[in-house]
């Protein structure tokens, strides 16, 4: 196999939990070298999470896949001696501790640099290493709601919804991977850049902020606040979820000029598609509820696959809803080489054949492949540990 672009990167991951160890997981999916430094006996803390049964969690295997588990316990003298010999043989150093954690353990960033002066120091945290909130706990159920995604999650006459996955530590997750092959690359295309610049400092809440497109500046030019508005997208129209006739519902997204007067065509409404007042997206928004009764009306009308069939023809974006089986069946992921299969011990008496999501972004012509899984715990301790005598 052709080599992966970060095969000779090492990285050091001393994260728990989601955030830190998905940057890791998106590096050793390019071929760095990932080592993961658990506590002792009970590990990375996600390996309980979602575990139906056996001993480690499918998420678990999930985030951490590509990675090697070394077992250190950071508080004692010898554990915190043995990260700062891999620290000077790594490229990278991930964690999310709470600020200050590392620093009391004698791993903080000024003891990283002196073991390894090249050496890109990644660090996670709700609400970043400086500021009036450094020091506060905090998962990415509260960035999301301090970052302002919560309060456009759901029904607007219902409490704020999230979206089912912790998608606040994910994007931080991204941010940090990214943090850090700039970092990398700076470092490489460049002098020697300081430890301030060799930091890189995430916080969760920052991260979710990011993706908030024009929601502070709409509020400051125009006086707007957003308010949730259920499957919609606020000043998009039409696009929403739709139920078909047999219970499915498929999603559409017309709210371009020209895609919105083919759906309504199609959907049998060319009164609405040659509407002058509708031309535009400002005046489709303002009759939304019209438009979404209507089309909610022909979808109803129809099973799902004819409804997309009759979309597909007119070039108007749509899908279905899926749930986990949907993906698992869908051509196109399987074309792609997007669900990867390995044999895992389940808790049962034999291993079971799993499906993972596969590598994103696909590298030419395919998607790089799962090398491993999330590990033991400690499956590579000697191994790693061996190498530094």
């Amino acid at each position: 196999m052709t080599a992966l672009p970060l095969e000779g990167v090492r990285v050091v991951e001393l994260g728990n939990y989601i955030a830190a160890p998905t940057a890791g997981r998106l590096l050793a999916d390019f071929g760095a070298e990932v080592i993961k430094i658990e506590r002792p006996r009970t590990g990375d803390e996600l390996r309980n999470w979602r575990l139906y049964a056996g001993e480690t969690s499918m998420l678990y295997r999930t985030v951490n896949r590509n990675k090697k588990s070394v077992v250190l316990d950071l508080r004692d003298p010898a554990g915190r001696e043995a990260v700062l010999a891999l620290v000077a043989q790594a490229d990278i150093v991930l964690e999310n501790f709470r600020p200050g954690t590392l620093e009391k353990w004698g791993l903080g960033p000024a003891e990283l640099d002196a073991a390894n002066p090249d050496v890109v120091v990644v660090r996670i945290s709700a609400f970043g290493q400086t500021g009036p909130l450094a020091g506060r706990p905090g998962f990415a159920a509260v960035a999301e709601a301090m970052g302002g995604l919560r309060d456009l999650v759901g029904e607007p006459d219902r409490p704020p919804s999230r979206t089912g996955v912790s998608i606040g530590d994910s994007i931080a997750g991204l941010y940090a991977a990214f943090g850090a092959v700039m970092a990398l690359f700076q470092r490489e295309t460049r002098e020697r850049p300081p430890l301030g610049r060799r930091t890189i400092d995430v916080a969760l809440n920052e991260a979710v902020l990011s993706m908030m497109e024009s929601l502070v500046p709409d509020h400051l030019a125009y006086g707007v606040e957003r308010t949730r508005v259920g499957g919609r997208m606020e000043g998009i129209a039409p696009s929403n979820a739709y139920p078909c006739a047999g219970g499915d519902s498929v999603v559409i997204a017309g709210n371009g000029d020209g895609i919105y007067t083919r759906l309504m065509k199609t959907a049998g409404r060319p009164d609405l598609a040659e509407d002058p007042d509708l031309a535009s997206n400002a005046g489709r928004w303002r009759r939304r509820d019209e438009l979404d009764e209507a089309i909610g009306a022909w979808t109803a009308s129809l099973p799902r696959a004819e409804v997309l069939a009759r979309l597909e023809a007119a070039e108007v974006p749509a899908g279905p809803i899926y749930t986990a089986p949907d993906i698992c069946a869908d051509p196109q992921y399987r074309a792609r080489d997007m669900i990867q299969y390995f044999e895992v011990d389940t808790g049962g008496e034999a291993p079971k054949r799993v499906g993972f999501t596969g590598v994103v972004p696909v590298l030419g012509d395919g998607t790089v492949p799962i090398r491993s899984l999330g590990p033991d715990l400690g499956e590579h301790t000697d191994e790693v540990l061996g190498g530094l005598r």
